[in-house]
């Protein structure tokens, strides 16, 4: 039993970094501890065995070992900003299985002895499906409002867009390309990706802020 939630996260993890947004946009006064993936900590292990990043542990007990679990049942608790609304089931299913399987496979070719240029070309189009999404003259999905629908895919095309920044700044994606920015620029994204040291079980606690 805790007081609060606690959040094992790793900066950098695009579930772990979606589910930190949502839980600040639904001003979830909660514990996060930093892990290194290659030292996982035996804590997060007994709680989550598949030891993948995020694992959010709530005052009652009870895991959520899913990031999109962890987004919603923060936003159901308290909506604020008004994001579920927003929420499109069959977008995030696609950014989470098809536009995810090619990310990893362009990302980490060497690991998967993949074509990266085939991966990415195929990422790409999926990108151009959702560059039509938008309205010109909004820079998130749902408006000039970053919602939960920005918060769970743009974690991912961030990390497909540092991959080759130069090449994915010379495509015709104007709108993402936007996007992008908003979204790296808002004061929430800056909360989110606060640097952290790594937790360890001595240290005081450090909260989600």
């Amino acid at each position: 039993m805790t007081n609060f939630p606690i959040l094992y996260s790793f900066r950098r993890c695009p579930y772990a970094m979606r589910a930190r947004l949502a839980l600040l946009a639904s001003q979830t006064h909660c514990e996060i501890r930093e892990v290194k993936l290659a030292q996982k900590p035996p804590e997060m292990l007994a709680l989550s065995p598949k030891g993948t990043v995020p694992v959010l542990v709530q005052p009652d007990g009870a895991v959520l070992e899913e990031s999109l679990d962890i987004m919603l049942a923060a936003l159901h608790r308290h909506d604020p900003l008004n994001w579920l609304p927003h929420y499109n089931p069959h977008l995030v299913l696609k950014n989470d299985t098809n536009f995810k399987f090619h990310l990893d496979r362009y990302k980490y070719s060497t690991r998967y002895n993949t074509d990266a240029l085939e991966h990415r070309a195929k990422a790409l189009e999926i990108l151009n499906e959702l560059e039509q999404r938008f309205d010109p003259a909004s820079p998130f999905l749902g408006g000039q409002a970053m919602t939960v629908m920005d918060a769970a895919l743009a974690p991912f095309v961030r990390q497909f867009a540092a991959t080759d920044t130069p090449w994915f700044e010379a495509q015709n994606l104007p709108a993402i390309q936007r996007w992008l920015t908003a979204f790296t620029s808002s004061r929430l994204f800056e909360r989110a990706m606060i640097r952290l040291p790594t937790w360890q079980a001595e240290n005081r606690p450090v909260f989600l802020t």
